[in-house]
């Protein structure tokens, strides 16, 4: 994925003055945050061979705060409303039907998807045939969740994409009333769940959340968010982080914007409500604010990604996207495996040694994802497209 490669230097340097350079970055940029931010915060435990990974947001004070930056999904399905308007935009103009979209859509989320499978049972297979796991020290692969993790939101994005066509012609017809309505939603349900104590109605909200996130990449794509003046940027951002801390200062609403499930150490749960698992009202105020400064650093960074260098980097990022996604807790696993007998990753989080080691956990990982993208992403990107094609994203 180097941004010296002749090919991506060739594809940077044709890239016509039409494409928005600044979406493609968002899209590299959000998963990359993504991935460093489940290596940064993750607390081992390896007990009677099996593998598990807790985060270090609920035992460790002050990490919530780093959530309110790292939490960066709003931005995918952002953009991924963009490219689908793009997209279906395109169909409408002569290129290729609304099924060649969807099918496009389809294969480049799904192909990744089904390599990332299929690799996995092959390799439960071989464990189970060798018998190697069972009580043995590779029993958390054969029965752990560790590296399926992201499939979930693979899930819910691929819904979202698949119903764009429809969702645009909402979006054509009835403009701001659809994510008006969508906003009135995820309030109402948030209301209902923890008002009249009716917990299973949040599920509605992993639907309206991303829905509603997903429609104002359709404002992006047909100018409307790029026509408001700063001014009205500026207060919709702060707007947007002042609910966050208003929401998280009282009432149900956790600080952490990331699951903190339980106190693996004193077996108790850490916080009731989590705000990411089904959303809350307090990711929609997060994704408010976080568009915002999106937008407000939009210039700035489309000036900077004018450079070979940096773009060439985000058009590489962009060409094996899922592919890093779906793989990086694998490449978690694997650096566990290695480096576990070697002592490290044994800290219960919030020590010394276990801030330390953190810039190994980092650079790891990402030498093993390095190597696994080398191998699989071909099956998402194929070969590097000529100088004259542009790059896409999922």
């Amino acid at each position: 994925m180097s941004g010296t490669d002749p090919g991506l230097v060739a594809v940077a340097e044709a890239t016509p003055p039409s494409r928005d350079r600044y979406v493609d970055f968002l899209r590299a940029a959000s998963i990359v945050a993504v991935v460093f931010g489940h290596w940064m915060q993750a607390i081992i435990t390896w007990t009677d061979g099996r593998i598990v990974i807790h985060g270090a947001v609920g035992v460790t004070p002050g990490l919530w705060l780093t959530t309110w930056v790292m939490q960066v999904m709003p931005i995918f399905f952002f953009v991924g409303g963009f490219s689908n308007f793009v997209g279906l935009r395109s169909v409408r103009s002569g290129r290729g039907t609304t099924g060649d979209f969807l099918l496009s859509r389809l294969r480049r989320l799904g192909i990744p998807a089904l390599v990332f499978a299929a690799a996995w049972i092959v390799v439960q297979a071989v464990l189970h045939v060798a018998d190697i796991g069972g009580s043995g020290l590779l029993r958390g692969f054969r029965l752990g969740t560790l590296p399926f993790g992201p499939l979930w939101f693979l899930g819910v994005y691929l819904v979202v994409t698949l119903t764009s066509p429809l969702t645009l012609k909402l979006h054509e017809r009835f403009g701001l009333a659809v994510p008006s309505a969508l906003a009135v939603t995820v309030i109402g349900v948030d209301l209902l769940a923890f008002g009249a104590l009716v917990p299973g109605i949040r599920w509605l909200n992993l639907a309206a959340v991303w829905f509603l996130v997903h429609q104002a990449g359709f404002f992006y794509g047909d100018g409307s968010l790029l026509r408001l003046s700063r001014g009205r940027i500026v207060t919709a951002t702060v707007i947007g982080l002042a609910a966050v801390i208003v929401l998280t200062s009282i009432g149900v609403y956790p600080r952490s914007l990331v699951g903190t499930d339980v106190d693996f150490f004193a077996l108790r749960p850490i916080e009731r409500v989590s705000n990411m698992n089904p959303p809350t009202v307090v990711i929609l105020a997060h994704s408010v604010w976080l568009i915002g400064a999106a937008l407000l650093l939009r210039d700035r960074l489309s000036r900077w990604l004018q450079r070979t260098a940096p773009w060439a980097a985000t058009i590489a990022v962009n060409l094996s996207i899922m592919t890093v996604f779906l793989w990086h807790m694998t490449a978690y696993a694997i650096v566990i495996v290695l480096a576990w007998p070697l002592g490290l990753g044994r800290e219960p989080g919030n020590t010394a040694r276990w801030w330390m080691e953190r810039p190994f956990w980092l650079v790891a990982p990402a030498l093993v994802l390095a190597v696994l993208v080398a191998v699989f992403g071909r099956f998402e990107r194929g070969r590097v497209p000529r100088a004259s094609t542009n790059p896409a994203g999922p």
